[in-house]
């Protein structure tokens, strides 16, 4: 009987201590993501270390090194997790059957997230370390770039459908000619990017596909 109720309260104890445990793991993960993002618009990329973001999170090195094999896996994990919600799930396109205005609406917002600090710092980070290392630039492209191309894509075929665009119109195409401008504009900062500029983009990129 004692060995018995010994069982149930050792039992008890291991129920409740796991859900602490997970709690403990994920306020670590969260804070070290923060203190990557803190850091990097602190000190820059080249200077980030995994030292340094254990001291900022208040964790071992070990800890970090437990779940990410890099400071850039670590900052992947952190810039992607600025976009989370707790419901999940990709954001839909607008589509109020007015093809330019819908483009003009992302692309002004697209426009506004590549001026922001909180974007533009890990994402030419995370953009110059692809290129040296395959297996990140996979991993970026894939978790931060498909989605938005593929859903952009996806208005396009929409489009396609209901009588807009020309039937031969690649519509991962258009998505090139109607992305690559900005990005080129926000790689290079030949010329600031702005709201009228990615208007005028759209505008020339859907001249020559709209159905005539």
């Amino acid at each position: 009987m004692a060995d018995k109720a010994a069982d149930t309260a050792a039992g008890k104890a291991a129920d409740k201590a796991a859900p602490d445990s997970a709690r403990r793991s994920e306020r670590a993960r969260r804070a070290i993501l923060d203190a990557a993002l803190e850091l990097i618009g602190e000190m820059g990329y080249p200077r980030l270390t995994i030292e340094a973001i254990a001291a900022r999170a208040g964790v071992g090195k070990q800890t970090i090194y437990r779940w990410w094999p890099s400071k850039a896996a670590v900052l992947l994990d952190a810039f992607t997790a600025q976009g989370e919600t707790p419901e999940g799930g990709e954001p839909a396109l607008p589509d109020t059957g007015d093809l330019e205005a819908d483009l003009k609406l992302v692309l002004r917002g697209a426009v506004d997230q590549m001026n922001a600090p909180a974007y533009d710092l890990p994402a030419r980070a995370l953009t110059a370390e692809g290129l040296v290392n395959p297996e990140l630039g996979a991993h970026f492209v894939a978790r931060v770039l498909e989605p938005g191309l593929r859903l952009l894509a996806e208005r396009l075929r929409a489009a396609q459908e209901a009588g807009q665009i020309e039937r031969g119109v690649d519509p991962d195409v258009v998505v090139e000619l109607v992305c690559g401008p900005l990005t080129h504009r926000w790689l290079l900062r030949t010329h600031p990017l702005s709201h009228d500029y990615a208007d005028a983009v759209v505008e020339t990129a859907l001249r020559g596909v709209l159905k005539r």
